[in-house]
């Protein structure tokens, strides 16, 4: 699939297309698109923006064979792998998807500790040799905190990029069974036909299911391997030894594949319900000249070349989600993106499995394509025209290099035009919804609105309307007001405004993403501006090692508070805070008291007029705010309170929290 089908074997592929229900679901069950309520919104007529879906897969591929996308190469440090896959997800974040689809077993290896198979070679370089740190537990770990789904990736046949089996380790499973695989057209593959094949590759694709929180199982468009003109499967005494009952050899392995979709299906929603399993094959599944059930196309058929009945998959319920790799422009004769969306849309239609579409994002301004693909208009153009179609639950991109390069600027506009707020992730079943999260607490802190609150859900949507009163009855009908989601019962929104009021909703999602009913709104007041900094407050505090920190008086604001011996030096702590405007200004400090504090200990307030000293006695008057006075302020972002260690008494000066309110 993707980009090594681009470099090694597409160029076969092309010159055939141009010359030539899970366990968890009811099958009597209606499934849910994404532009449908799931609850959330109340009875009454509500018409939702298309440009902002509540609910819509978004995600990337990250590719690990021959280090397309990550590691960048191989023998990296633990250190490096894994700064660079972090950014990979900080990019997801950054264009608002909300899945990752990582491959992590590239070829008969393993990005985990697998009791199975070898370590990755794409990890260190060799084959068989541990990188030092478990990579998935790490990934998924990762993917998790910014609240990105993680599927697992898997080629389920593929063993070497050549024939040679010495270029395995000695204990590789395919040197110990040659007999379970066969070469062609230069690399080595498992036999799909060997019913023992078939379970050993289950099994070593379900070590990582069952030991890591994965949230999918993923498999691209490998089968059995794309045709060679000219040369033939080795599998003819498999079929001898394994086919009785099937008169036609290709019936046989079709049926082959068939059995590993359906029995991974079942296994994996045995294990864990809540784990999705998807396929992306090939985008043509048959012809209409062939079959008055395929599409109105004229290329390889994947039925046929690499015996993939991924219209059965579906029809059958074995699948969560596929996500046909529809790589070609709207127009394109042969495989029209107009022509072919359209009929897997029709084929999802009244069955529960999602439809993603795959993208073909590497093609945008890349050297070499047609002149369609060297537009900014072409990929969004794909998105626009799925917005005709319900069926249509999201993308996703080939591949994470092709995200960043943002050739043409493609990506950019893509982001724009459908991406600019957050979504939810498709609802494929409804369930039971978990109950609405207690009411957030609300806090203007310096760098925004903190947000706090409880509740039993896996991961949760914040939604934020400006002003206050209850919210209208379709508040919550698209993503117009859908701030984030998080994996966590807090969020600091950093984008909110200064003096402006902000009504907060929360609600909870399970793990098979049913939504809650929304919490009882949150009105933080834009009034008078009024901020509190902590001295937890990253890049809003400033203080040298001199000062320690201490969680042990209950008296605290937050988590700690900072302290220091007093001596004759130049060394205050500082908080800064984002001023709106020139004016007159109340401050106040919090602390702890302790009779072995500072009696005399010294604030400092940078006022219009230089700076102001107060004198506090920090052994009375603890675990409250202590007023200061009012002081003229200037406008802009900077160091507002300080509190010095420069003072005639005895015991520890407290540096603990400041709050500024507009007078």
């Amino acid at each position: 699939m993707r980009r090594l089908t681009v470099s090694v074997l597409l160029a076969a592929v092309v010159a055939l297309v141009t010359s030539a229900l899970p366990a968890t679901a009811n099958p009597a069950q209606p499934r849910v698109g994404g532009g449908q309520s799931d609850g959330v919104t109340a009875a009454v007529a509500c018409t939702p923006n298309p440009a902002t879906p509540l609910r819509q897969l978004r995600a990337m591929w990250i590719a690990s064979v021959t280090n397309i996308d990550w590691p960048s190469a191989t023998g990296l440090s633990a250190a490096t792998q894994q700064a660079q896959f972090k950014s990979w997800l900080d990019l997801a974040v950054q264009h608002n998807m909300n899945a990752v689809v990582v491959q992590i077993r590239p070829t008969a290896d393993a990005f985990w500790p697998s009791a199975y198979e070898p370590w990755s070679r794409y990890l260190t370089g060799t084959q068989g040799v541990s990188p030092g740190y478990d990579p998935l537990a790490f990934m998924v770990s990762e993917a998790h905190a910014r609240n990105l789904e993680f599927h697992a990736w898997f080629n389920p046949y593929r063993v070497a990029l050549t024939t040679d089996l010495t270029t395995l380790t000695a204990t590789h499973p395919a040197r110990t069974h040659p007999d379970w695989t066969f070469a062609y057209d230069g690399r080595r593959y498992y036999n799909p036909g060997i019913p023992a094949v078939r379970t050993f590759v289950e099994d070593a694709m379900m070590d990582a299911v069952t030991k890591y929180d994965v949230d999918g199982v993923h498999w691209d468009d490998y089968f059995y391997p794309y045709p060679v003109s000219g040369v033939a499967l080795p599998d003819a005494a498999t079929y001898a030894q394994y086919g009785g009952g099937f008169a036609d050899i290709a019936d046989w392995r079709r049926n082959n594949v068939d059995l590993l979709v359906q029995e991974m299906s079942q296994r994996i929603h045995a294990a864990k319900p809540w784990v999705k399993f998807g396929v992306s094959p090939f985008g043509i599944w048959r012809n209409a000249s062939t079959d008055a059930l395929g599409s109105q196309t004229s290329g390889l058929q994947s039925y046929d070349a690499i015996y993939a009945d991924s219209r059965k998959w579906v029809k059958s319920g074995w699948l969560d989600y596929i996500a046909p790799q529809i790589y070609w422009h709207i127009g394109f004769t042969t495989a029209d993106y107009a022509v072919l969306m359209p009929w897997w849309a029709d084929v999802v239609a009244g069955t529960n499995t999602q439809l993603y579409i795959g993208q073909a994002t590497y093609r945008v301004g890349a050297s070499g394509q047609s002149a369609q693909w060297q537009t900014t208009t072409e990929l969004t153009n794909h998105l626009m025209l799925n917005r005709n179609y319900p069926e249509v639950d999201g993308d996703i991109h080939f591949s994470a290099n092709d995200i960043l390069a943002d050739r043409l600027g493609g990506v950019t506009r893509l982001t724009a035009d459908h991406y600019t707020r957050p979504a939810l992730l498709p609802l494929s079943v409804t369930g039971t919804p978990p109950a609405a999260p207690a009411t957030p607490t609300g806090t203007r802190v310096s760098t925004g609105v903190q947000l706090n609150w409880t509740g039993s859900g896996t991961s949760y949507a914040v939604y934020r309307i400006a002003g206050a009163g209850p919210a209208d009855a379709c508040a919550f009908t698209d993503a117009t007001n859908l701030l984030t989601t998080v994996r966590g019962t807090a969020y600091l929104d950093k984008s909110a405004v200064a003096g402006q009021t902000y009504t907060y909703y929360v609600t909870a999602l399970d793990r098979l993403q049913t939504q809650s009913a929304p919490s009882t709104g949150r009105t933080v007041s834009g009034g008078p501006f009024s901020v509190i900094v902590d001295n937890t407050d990253s890049g809003r505090f400033t203080a040298s090692a001199n000062w320690g920190s201490s969680a042990y008086s209950t008296q605290r604001y937050g988590a700690d508070y900072r302290f220091a011996n007093p001596q004759s030096v130049s060394d205050a702590a500082w908080w800064k805070a984002d001023i709106p405007a020139a004016g007159s200004y109340k401050v106040a400090v919090w602390y702890p008291a302790n009779s072995g504090y500072n009696s005399a200990t010294p604030f400092v307030v940078a006022t219009t007029t230089g700076n102001v000293t107060v004198s506090v006695d920090q052994r009375s008057t603890g675990g409250t705010w202590v007023n200061l006075g009012t002081f003229t302020l200037a406008a802009g972002d900077h160091n507002v309170v300080g509190v010095s260690r420069w003072t005639t008494g005895t015991g520890y000066v407290i540096a603990d929290a400041v709050r500024i309110t507009a007078a």
